[in-house]
């Protein structure tokens, strides 16, 4: 918070900077120092006459000479600039901002401008035309660099208070020759035009953004000087190498790796520099991982035994120990110191609490499946409704063999107990003889062939379907009759499919 009038009010929003949000989500201006006098009733007699200002919610900040008493942390004042004036906050006043000073290494020599004055609703109205304003510029800003083929990337605009300068701020890997490109800037928004040059981390501190931990960078927030962070920073916390989860939003390594590298370091000087390798009457071990937090070192056998794959967490002071022995030339029997009986026996204790009676689960209700009764097929019966005189099947018996009553029995052994049956003989005397297989021989002599009651049936429907004649013979229809010769066909001597009715 940057002034005391953050305070809270009844409905939850601050009531002294008047930007109706907070301080954590960008409401107020960022990157703040508390005025922690502020809230003190404490007179100065002598008052620094030096202000800090912020422009743009704290994206960029300056420091103006106050020669009006009367202006104090919060105001929105109009200060002096290049070729015309601009508007912005006070974020600091009194004692504080000769430390702030102090800290970014800023003389009061080096002061040029101050406060004019401050702003009215008017000042206000036309800045804020200026910030609707710098979107629609920066897009088509990117547009015109586009078309130049230019290897740049311009990541933010601000206008000036009195709209007559606009500065660009982008982003670029080597040199830009951009003279060509602020002719077409100039040309197109008609305001004096600044190129910035800044890097990657002061682009995302510029634009903010929410982090992987769920909060606001730290970048747009409080931090302000930018250390360098490299690999080592992740090896000494025993992180994995992953370039997409150590990189922030700005592409580079995450600023908070440098955070608790100093706790980590210390934590690292009680662990043993030299026991990557410890040498065992077993074979020996190689050092695989470091739990700097339980103080645990895991090794692993190299030689193919029994005991290769196997995992062994050495304590800190058990690996002093090997490591004090082998260098005496005395080599232990294992990683692990052996056990007594009785330790071995406590192990085997378990401690429970007997639950019998206390808990009694439900007993499992099981429901007996009634197996459903299929009526019989009435197959064989007679055509019209008939009953047959099939025997009724045992609906008693299993599914299986109902099943294997359909199978065909292809592979059923004869009955020894049935008798034989007669040879078929067509002469013989007092058997019918099979009519749907009794062809007429094609003989020389002219006897009357047999008809078939197969044609009668034929002929007798033939008739039936046969129109009215007149008095001549002829149909009514007149159409002439066509006259089949009444000998056998080819139709005739295959077995007809209509059997008789009995």
């Amino acid at each position: 918070m940057g002034c005391s009038g953050c305070s809270t009010v009844g409905n939850g929003k601050p009531g002294g900077c008047q930007s109706n949000g907070g301080c954590a989500t960008g409401g107020c201006n960022r990157m703040n120092t508390y005025d922690w006098l502020a809230s003190y009733d404490i007179y100065e007699p002598e008052a620094y006459n030096v202000v800090e200002v912020s422009f743009k919610n704290g994206s960029r900040k300056s420091f103006y000479y106050n020669h009006d008493s009367n202006t104090i942390t919060g105001d929105m004042v109009v200060v002096e600039a290049g070729g015309g004036y601009d508007i912005g906050r006070v974020s600091l006043s009194g004692d504080l901002v000769r430390l702030q000073m102090k800290k970014k290494r800023v003389s009061e020599e080096s002061l040029a401008h101050s406060i004019i004055r401050r702003a009215n609703e008017r000042d206000l109205d036309r800045l804020h035309e200026a910030r609707e304003k710098e979107f629609s510029t920066m897009f088509k800003a990117r547009q015109i660099s586009r078309t130049l083929d230019l290897e740049m990337k311009i990541g933010d605009v601000e206008y000036q208070g009195d709209k007559r300068k606009a500065t660009f701020y982008y982003t670029a890997d080597g040199r830009v020759d951009f003279r060509e490109l602020i002719r077409h800037f100039a040309k197109e928004f008609k305001v004096k035009i600044e190129m910035r040059q800044i890097g990657a981390r002061q682009e995302s501190a510029r634009i903010g953004g929410i982090g992987s931990c769920g909060r606001e960078l730290c970048c747009s927030t409080w931090l302000t000087d930018f250390k360098s962070v490299s690999t080592t920073a992740a090896r000494y916390q025993n992180l994995a190498i992953n370039q997409t989860k150590l990189s922030g939003q700005c592409g580079r390594l995450k600023c908070c790796l440098n955070y608790e590298l100093d706790s980590y370091m210390d934590a690292l000087e009680h662990f043993p520099k030299n026991g990557e390798r410890l040498q065992t009457q077993a074979g020996m071990a190689n050092l695989v991982k470091t739990d700097i937090f339980k103080g645990l070192m895991y090794y692993i056998y190299t030689k193919k035994s029994e005991k290769s794959g196997k995992f062994y967490a050495l304590p800190i002071d058990r690996v002093k120990e090997i490591l004090a022995l082998n260098k005496k030339g005395e080599f232990p029997l294992e990683l692990m110191p052996t056990k007594t009986m009785e330790e071995l026996l406590e192990e085997d204790l378990m401690d429970y609490e007997d639950v019998t009676g206390a808990i009694e689960l439900p007993e499992e209700v099981r429901r007996k499946k009634r197996r459903k009764k299929r009526k019989p097929s009435n197959k064989g019966g007679k055509q019209g409704g008939g009953k047959s005189n099939t025997p009724k099947k045992d609906n008693t018996k299993k599914d299986d063999s109902r099943k294997d009553s359909n199978k065909p029995t292809r592979n059923k052994k004869p009955n020894s107990n049935r008798k034989p049956r007669p040879p078929k003989d067509a002469n013989a005397k007092g058997k019918p003889e099979n009519k749907a297989n009794n062809k007429p021989e094609n003989k020389g002599d002219n006897s009357p062939k047999p008809k078939s009651k197969s044609r009668n049936n034929r002929n007798r429907n033939r008739n039936r379907n046969r129109k009215p004649k007149d008095a001549n013979g002829t149909p009514k229809d007149n159409k002439p009759r066509d006259n089949k010769p009444q000998g056998k066909t080819q139709k005739d001597n295959k077995p007809s499919d209509n059997k008789p009715k009995e």
